[in-house]
């Protein structure tokens, strides 16, 4: 895939989010075997990324989507996605959210781990995951998508930094040993009504097992996880679309709940 239709489908979604008007799936836009598409979507993801960066912001860690075998099956894929966290896009829980400056929000709860280790070998373990995070929090990713009425395929919302907005971290830390994170039940509410349920298997069967994918494929990118890093290990039930004035509150066995206010 050249380098000028790279920086084309970067354009559009870049124009996208800063005129905040959603633009047409760009899937049309990449070509060849499905290695290919996959290579071409994350060069469009780093552009924007890389255009971030010389604004002034700094990667604070990555995210994981698909996780969840039924949208994988939705979207014609065997495997997940990532995209990349900016300072920017953290919120503290109970933080106000200019929901002005959102496309097409949507929420889900997740956890989320914090390294206090590289994660650089080509073929991690469990364990491996589990001895470089220094804890766990519970998050509320809200999603974005610059694709119009989330019409996206894979391609689509990779090159879209896997329909990143913005994250919301609890701020209770809580050591890994302290929890079944396969186990553990999610519920979110708006105000008293659950909107959203799951549990710590509907990622990948445990977010471990997602944050170590994680680290494999960015050993193979160059790109490995670092001490620090966050990582969103993917959700915990089905997502939910917000409104202004909603507030969002994610319940996770073992950790105290955490909000999203949306303004």
């Amino acid at each position: 895939m050249s380098d000028a239709r790279v920086q084309a489908i970067a354009d559009r979604l870049w124009q996208a989010q800063q005129a905040r008007t959603p633009c047409a799936p760009v899937r049309d836009q990449f070509e060849g075997d499905a290695a290919a598409v996959a290579a071409g979507a994350y060069a469009v993801q780093q552009v924007n990324i890389a255009r971030q960066l010389a604004a002034g912001r700094r990667v604070v860690g990555r995210k994981i989507g698909l996780t969840s075998p039924a949208v994988q099956r939705q979207l014609g894929v065997d495997r997940p996605d990532f995209g990349t966290l900016l300072d920017d896009m953290a919120v503290v829980d109970g933080e106000a959210i200019d929901t002005a400056t959102l496309l097409q929000p949507k929420a889900e709860a997740e956890i989320a781990l914090v390294l206090e280790r590289d994660l650089v070998h080509e073929r991690h373990t469990v364990a491996d995951i589990i001895g470089a995070t220094g804890y766990a929090l519970a998050a509320i990713e809200v999603v974005a998508s610059r694709i119009a009425g989330w019409d996206i395929r894979f391609e689509d919302t990779v090159a879209d930094n896997a329909s990143s907005g913005l994250f919301v971290l609890g701020t209770q830390p809580v050591p890994l040993r302290k929890l079944d994170l396969a186990g553990a039940a999610m519920r979110m509410q708006r105000g008293a009504d659950v909107v959203s349920e799951g549990v710590g298997a509907a990622c990948l069967g445990n977010p471990l097992n997602a944050a170590r994918w994680l680290a494999d494929t960015l050993v193979r990118t160059g790109t490995p996880l670092r001490a620090g890093d966050v990582v969103l290990t993917g959700a915990l039930g089905p997502m939910v679309s917000v409104q202004p004035g909603d507030t969002l509150s994610a319940h996770i066995d073992g950790f105290a709940p955490v909000r999203a206010i949306f303004s």
